[in-house]
């Protein structure tokens, strides 16, 4: 190997395409080629030019081979800073695209790639080829107008170019208007897209127009049509002795909902008794498959949006109001159907018995998490005053006798307990990280941000509904019949490699053998549990986990140890939720005959992608929607000094995050003290001449130099 570089190329090209030659990895050409290992890294730097070059082609598994690069297709996504990634339509792991092998590509464009380099723990690389097809038709922009023309300068930071405007196709549009555009040239590695404004939204500057452009940028329809108003108005009637007839009457059991102060759509009631010594604890869910028939308008629809959309001032339902807060919500004090999973477990927590049955509820009392946590404080009496705090928003059922309800809700927090300990034990994963709560005031301003934290009556419902979907989930497995799961995949080996190497900075490890066990991960977070790094090692290793999704096999839930999973308790706001609501009651009532088993082989596959790509579409409309307002937030804040932690290092800068869970970047730039460069192996920003050293899990004191609600951005400068 002490050629040229053309020459060396020339002597693995020959190599390659000789006609004997089979599949091999680096190593392998390195072994046959007789080149020492120190010089294997030129090897490799020539083989990933030959692949760059499409005169060979790299696998998947990191072997060279004769012939064109394998073509491969997948979804682009763009990034803001240039570069972008490939999703493979195999479902792999996404592909890294440089900024010079876009070739053009759109956000959202299907394209043809291949694939470039596969570095060793790292992930591949490749070059878009071809671009088979646009993904995107409309984007969401603010306005501005130029002499003879005008251009939308992109909401979505991964829309690359402004697009341009030609006159006449305006709209009416006017300099800060917030608009939609219809693109109709998608321009190309030296042109911008061109498209003409379909609809103005909004002045940028008015109430609601910010959060309004996010939801149609993602394409979120916001209203319902006439047909399907109409037809939630002639299903939404009150529960009649026909409705009743065949079920399960429960009205005479003690039960609560326990939500949100400002909660609308109460789909879950919970009621508990002890008899011999046994805990029986129902979980009663709202039955909407008996108002949203298959196949129906509303049906349709619920399908296409797949769940409802929380947003910092609104709520887009999945399903109408006149269903979602009417009947299909378990209004206190007012008969209700239901679907009820009704579970016995000794004083240890083992399930004995378990029932699912049809029902008709009537809920004794609306309670809020805040309230069921006032009476869960050690020492609280059964005054009025417990009472108040502990009704819901309207106060829903305040007749209903609270000295029976208290009780019961102190032995839900010991069944609670029982079961989160039992779940810890199998080493089930809790990320208990605090959301963002965004305060607005009527002109949609955010006048407070701070953690939402969750209390002891918040655990309560969440253990008692996985209790529900893991009981659910585990007999529908084994009567084997079609059904969707909500799956979680044991994560890649190389991103726990990548977690381990990097823990071991802060002098933590996890044992992996053949793969790594939920329990490991759990123990982890234990360990880091209440030091400066908890925050960041707790999110790498939530990072390191694959996206939890809606599949028709069960292959168990990693992040929750679980065998069995499903989503059942939420079919007001989830589609997975009605769907499987539809086939246990086909079953119960001895309906699910060969082609009815047929009917749902054949649809619940498309069910479950669409479900999938629905919910990741909703988080990350809520996601944007939080850090605009975050930015909106720290924009009247600019001067002022907060203390920080280091939740990020980068070679451009250090992020830092607040206590209120506000994230700004220091920009390299602005650390003016010094150069400094970023150590991949420790993690660390290095002043060159200084020597000080930024790490994660660091606290610092920062000044906020800028923020961007456009752009979304909040910068900071480190003081101390």
């Amino acid at each position: 190997m002490d050629q040229t570089f053309d020459k060396r190329k020339k002597v693995i090209l020959d190599f390659i395409s000789d006609d004997l030659y089979v599949p091999m990895k680096i190593k392998e050409i390195a072994a046959v080629l007789q080149i020492p290992r120190e010089q294997r890294g030129e090897l490799k730097e020539v083989l990933d030019v030959l692949v760059n070059e499409g005169k060979i082609s790299l696998s998947k598994r990191g072997k060279y081979s004769k012939g064109t690069a394998v073509r491969l297709k997948g979804t682009f996504q763009a990034n803001a800073r240039g570069f972008g990634f490939v999703t493979p339509e195999d479902g792999t792991e996404d592909v890294f695209i440089p900024e010079e092998n876009i070739t053009g590509a759109f956000q959202g464009d299907e394209v043809e790639y291949i694939i470039t380099a596969a570095p060793s723990g790292r992930r591949r690389e490749g070059k878009i080829v071809r671009i088979i097809s646009h993904g995107v038709a409309r984007v969401v922009g603010l306005y501005e107008k130029s002499k003879s023309f005008g251009f939308v300068r992109p909401d979505n930071q991964r829309y690359l170019k402004d697009i341009y405007i030609p006159a006449g196709k305006e709209k009416g549009a006017m300099t800060g208007h917030k608009v939609v555009v219809e693109l109709t040239s998608y321009g190309g590695e030296h042109m911008k897209p061109e498209g003409e404004i379909v609809e103005i939204i909004g002045h940028v500057n008015d109430p609601g127009t910010d959060i309004l452009s996010v939801v149609m940028d993602a394409g979120i329809p916001s209203e319902f049509s006439e047909k399907v108003l109409n037809q939630a108005v002639r299903v939404g009637k009150p529960v009649s002795e026909a409705d009743r007839a065949g079920r399960k009457d429960l009205r005479n059991w003690l039960m609560v909902t326990i939500d949100g102060e400002d909660a609308k759509d109460l789909d879950d009631a919970v009621s508990l008794q002890i008899e011999k010594g046994n805990y029986i604890l129902g979980v009663h869910i709202a039955d909407v498959t008996n108002y949203v028939q298959e196949n129906s308008a509303l049906d349709r629809e619920a399908l296409e949006r797949g769940t409802s959309v929380y947003l910092a001032d609104r709520v887009i339902p999945m399903l109408p109001h006149k269903l979602s807060n009417g009947i299909c919500s378990l209004n206190a004090g007012e008969d209700r159907l239901a679907l009820s999973c009704i579970m016995t477990f000794d004083l240890s927590g083992e399930m004995i018995d378990h029932e699912i049955a049809e029902t008709v509820i009537n809920v004794d009392r609306r309670m809020s998490y805040n309230g069921v946590a006032e009476i869960l404080k050690e020492g609280s009496e059964d005054t009025e005053e417990v009472q108040t705090k502990s009704a819901g928003k309207d106060g829903d059922g305040e007749g209903r006798d609270m000295e029976k309800i208290i009780p019961m809700i102190r032995q839900m927090k010991q069944l609670s307990d029982i079961l989160r300990e039992r779940r810890g034990r199998r080493g089930s994963i809790n990320f208990d990280f605090p959301e963002t709560k965004v305060i607005l005031d009527d002109e949609g301003r955010p006048v407070d941000i701070r953690p939402y934290e969750r209390n002891d009556a918040t655990k309560i419902i969440e253990d008692f509904m996985l209790m529900a979907n893991e009981t659910v989930a585990e007999e529908y497995y084994w009567r084997e019949l079609p059904f969707l799961y909500r799956t979680h995949e044991v994560p890649d080996e190389e991103k726990i490699r990548q977690l381990s190497a990097f823990i071991n900075n802060f002098g933590y490890h996890i044992h992996v053998r053949n793969e790594v066990r939920p329990k490991e991960i759990q123990k982890l977070l234990d360990r880091v549990d209440g030091t400066p790094e908890e925050a960041l090692i707790s999110r790498l290793a939530l990072r390191s986990m694959k996206q939890a999704r809606y599949t028709t096999e069960n292959t168990g839930h990693f992040g929750l140890a679980a065998k069995y999973y499903t989503h059942f308790t939420s079919p007001i706001r989830r589609y997975p939720d009605l769907q499987i609501h539809r086939i246990i009651k086909e079953n119960l009532r001895g309906r699910l005959n060969e082609d009815r088993i047929a009917h749902y082989e054949e649809i619940l596959a498309k069910v479950a992608a669409q479900c999938s790509d629905r919910e990741r579409r909703a988080e990350e409309a809520e996601r944007e929607v939080i850090r605009m307002k975050k930015a909106e937030y720290m924009r009247s804040r600019i001067g002022e000094e907060y203390e920080g932690v280091i939740s990020g290092v980068t070679k451009w800068g250090a992020y830092v995050e607040l206590p209120n869970t506000v994230e700004g970047l220091v920009h390299v730039a602005d650390m003016r003290d010094d150069h400094y460069e970023l150590s991949e192996q420790s993690y660390e920003l290095i002043g060159e001449h200084t020597g000080r050293r930024y790490k994660l899990g660091q606290t610092v004191r920062v000044r906020v130099t800028d923020a961007d609600k456009l752009q979304r951005t909040v910068n900071f400068e480190i003081i101390s």
